[in-house]
């Protein structure tokens, strides 16, 4: 004899996928700030000390959402041209990054041990390494594209642009400023071109790091 089984609801399985799920759920409607095991557990209908048996408290929540996110970054193949490559890997790290706006800033500023965390920085790494850079050089380049890179997307997801987003009250405002530079530079202050920005941050980025490796008369090709 069957019929309907009473007693407890059961809880949904849980497992770091859909933990994973449940947490960007929450960036999307509250932001990273938003983030804790309970609005977690909330989003999952599950008690908060259940997924403590999948992720070790609300870092593991932030790694493990940076983790995935990163693991969806497809890098590209070597061509071993320095300044192709190196752009070719600064725009797919944008791309992702861009594809979830709310979660970015965990992308960009969580410092990972994983594989899916370590694995564009050997990227970048090879490239150096292949373009001449000695390994202690190699760091050291790394880190400041890296600087660079993640400050300029930081700045395009997050904050206003110095003196950007032209409207036209913003650069009347600039023009009214009385400052001579600022006067004269008013309507290039005032209007901000993300695409173009990048173009040419992550550009002059690459091309210190040729000079500093004696590779001077690189140029992208496009």
């Amino acid at each position: 004899m069957t019929g309907t089984r009473r007693g407890r609801p059961r809880t949904p399985l849980l497992s770091r996928e859909s933990i994973v799920a449940a947490t960007l759920q929450v960036i999307d409607a509250e932001g990273v700030a938003g983030v804790g095991m309970r609005s977690v557990a909330r989003a999952l209908g599950v008690d908060a000390k259940s997924l403590y048996n999948h992720v070790d408290g609300k870092d593991g929540l932030l790694d493990a959402v940076a983790e995935q996110l990163l693991g969806g970054l497809v890098l590209p193949a070597p061509t071993g041209d320095a300044r192709h490559d190196l752009h070719a890997i600064a725009t797919a790290f944008r791309s992702r990054a861009l594809a979830h706006p709310g979660a970015a800033p965990l992308v960009l500023t969580r410092q990972l041990s994983s594989l899916e965390g370590l694995a564009p920085v050997d990227a970048v790494l090879s490239v150096l390494l292949a373009a001449g850079a000695t390994p202690e050089q190699s760091v050291h380049l790394l880190r400041m594209l890296l600087a660079t890179l993640i400050g300029t997307l930081l700045r395009e997801l997050s904050a206003a642009p110095a003196f950007g987003g032209d409207d036209g009250e913003r650069r009347r405002a600039l023009e009214a400023s009385g400052l001579p530079a600022v006067v004269t530079t008013a309507p290039h202050l005032a209007a901000f071109d993300r695409d173009a920005e990048f173009e040419h941050t992550v550009d002059l980025a690459i091309t210190a790091v040729l000079d500093r490796l004696g590779q001077r008369s690189g140029s992208r090709s496009s």
